[in-house]
């Protein structure tokens, strides 16, 4: 038993157990399980993976969900070693406001605990994310709501460097963008080049053995830096939303791993995911552009679920030709997202016939077509349009955008090797970065920022505006792109209202209607967003 201090932490701030195995293996990764239970003093457990970081050690990263308290944790291994298995510790749980503390954990030459802090993050106040009680939208711990406004950055972990990370980072946040689609690791076979990220080409490597169809042989020195590069988003309010191995067309069309790689090898990364990124917000994206049936992503998701002890958003991203419903009664799926395709189509119905499917998960389009793929399709306000109609069809866990160019991390706009239909012309990432659809999609959750948001739903009788979304007697928001009066209106709806340019953000108008029946004034000509909230109602 530990005769060690206590380490202090806060709720809600990961804190990380460094374990010191005494034995060696031919592959740590893959023979040997490490997890640690987490007791509150109130009785509450948690149960944590540990995953694998190089030669004998081991790490247990944990959060605390609970504002004050003692936790005793105590670890296990599969292998019974002593440096890993039966190891003891405690945490005491300090308030937010105090200074960074470090302390060991257990016995110093086999353990340690670090607890660290960063301001102004709302995670920090409200928790992670989790699903709403009505299962339609996004709420963090203490149940203030959210919403998923994401870009797409599908290759950042592999490309980026730390610099361009945090470029990327403050320009989305600075436009209001607070999640990033991420594949975890380069997911295409057949894909060569240099191990260099800032070589024509290049890219990093997470497993020496996927170009085989396996991810046994894991580098860890990859997921420190891809541990970096997570750490700036989050530094920056930006949550990884995370995808173990793609299983449609991937980086290059090069043939993807996802579909091949034996379920069980799936699962086993995914527990690492969890392990080594769950004690800090998080979305799991379980499969990406296939039709949601593969084996590997039932493995993967049962996976999750079995080992988040938070309950962050876990759920599935699918291709265009694909019902979007697979796996819709599991209990560790808690979204879908459907892809709309890349034809520069509006197809919100795809996200209203999902809302339908039952028992009720949220959902949302995952991949409208990237902005300005090779043709110009899909530019400037179509991204707003496309934005606020997904919204009001039913997809309020959020909105999502992407940038052709900037998905691939295009190094520079001559860089060779891309398939040129998702290419935009004469741009790199860096370009792709100021393309004008960012800041009307970014400005969705702005606009919307500290509404009562919780489950809400789409509403078609609250008025006669073409799209419309409700927390019946609390909150009405619609959207017209053509403006004008709201007219009809139910008398169910607040009476004190704006009316926004979606374009800019801007109130353009705002008072209180006298009588139910009174109309929103508008002269109509532009897009616009009505919102009818009354705050002593909420």
């Amino acid at each position: 038993m530990s005769t060690d201090p206590a380490t202090e932490i806060t709720a809600w701030r990961q804190t990380e157990i460094v374990l010191t195995g005494t034995r060696d293996h031919a592959n740590p990764y893959t023979d040997v399980d490490v997890w640690a239970e987490f007791t509150h003093e109130s009785g509450r457990v948690l149960r944590r993976p540990a995953f694998w970081d190089g030669d004998r050690t081991w790490r247990i990263r944990f959060a605390s969900p609970e504002p004050a308290g003692r936790w005793t944790w105590r670890s296990g291994a599969s292998d019974g070693d002593p440096g890993l298995d039966g190891r003891t510790g405690t945490l005491t749980v300090r308030p937010a406001d105090t200074d960074t503390a470090t302390a060991p954990a257990t016995a110093p030459s086999t353990a340690t605990a670090t607890a660290t802090d960063t301001d102004g993050n709302p995670f920090h106040r409200h928790g992670f994310w989790r699903m709403s009680p009505g299962g339609r939208s996004l709420v963090h711990a203490d149940g203030t709501p959210a919403l998923l406004v994401g870009d797409t950055a599908w290759a950042l972990p592999w490309r980026a460097t730390e610099e361009q990370a945090a470029r990327y980072a403050a320009d989305r946040r600075a436009k209001g963008f607070n999640a990033a689609l991420l594949m975890s690791v380069q997911p295409d076979m057949d894909a060569r080049g240099p191990r260099d990220r800032t070589a024509d080409e290049g890219f990093d490597v997470g497993f020496e053995d996927l170009p085989t169809g396996h991810v046994n042989v894991l580098n860890p020195a990859y997921f420190r830096y891809l541990d970096r590069l997570t750490g700036v988003l989050r530094d920056h309010g930006i949550v990884p939303v995370l995808q173990p191995l793609f299983h449609g067309f991937g980086w290059k069309g090069l043939r993807t791993a996802g579909p091949v790689v034996p379920p069980q090898e799936y699962a086993r990364y995914c527990r690492y995911l969890v392990a080594r990124y769950g004690a800090a917000p998080v979305v799991y994206l379980v499969g990406a552009d296939g039709e949601g049936g593969e084996p590997q992503i039932a493995a993967g998701g049962a996976e999750v679920g079995r080992w988040d002890a938070y309950g962050q958003p876990c759920g599935i991203h699918y291709r265009p030709h694909s019902a979007n419903r697979a796996h819709q009664g599991e209990p560790w799926l808690h979204f879908q997202w459907c892809q709309t395709g890349h034809m520069g189509g509006h197809v919100q119905e795809r996200v209203a016939d999902m809302w339908r499917n039952t028992p009720a998960k949220a959902v949302a389009n995952g991949e409208p077509t990237y902005e300005d793929p090779g043709a110009g399709r899909a530019t400037g306000w179509w991204q707003g349009h496309e934005a606020w109609s997904n919204l009001c069809a039913g997809g309020t866990m959020g909105v999502v955008y992407g940038a052709a160019s900037l998905w691939q991390w295009r190094l520079h706009p001559a860089e060779p090797g891309h398939t040129e239909f998702f290419l935009a012309k004469d741009a790199g990432w860096r370009e792709a970065l100021d393309f004008e659809g960012s800041r009307y999609v970014g400005l969705v959750g702005r606009i919307l920022d500290g509404l009562p948001l919780t489950d809400l739903r789409p509403d078609w009788c609250a008025s006669l505006a073409p799209r419309g979304l409700s927390v019946p007697g609390v909150l009405y928001v619609c959207y017209a792109e053509e403006g004008g009066p709201l007219r009809g209106i139910a008398p169910e709806v607040p009476l004190p209202y704006r009316v926004v340019d979606p374009r800019t953000g801007e109130t353009v108008r705002e008072g209180v209607r006298a009588d139910a029946a009174d109309w929103v004034p508008d002269e109509g000509g532009a897009p616009r967003v009505y919102i009818c909230h009354d705050p002593d109602r909420s």
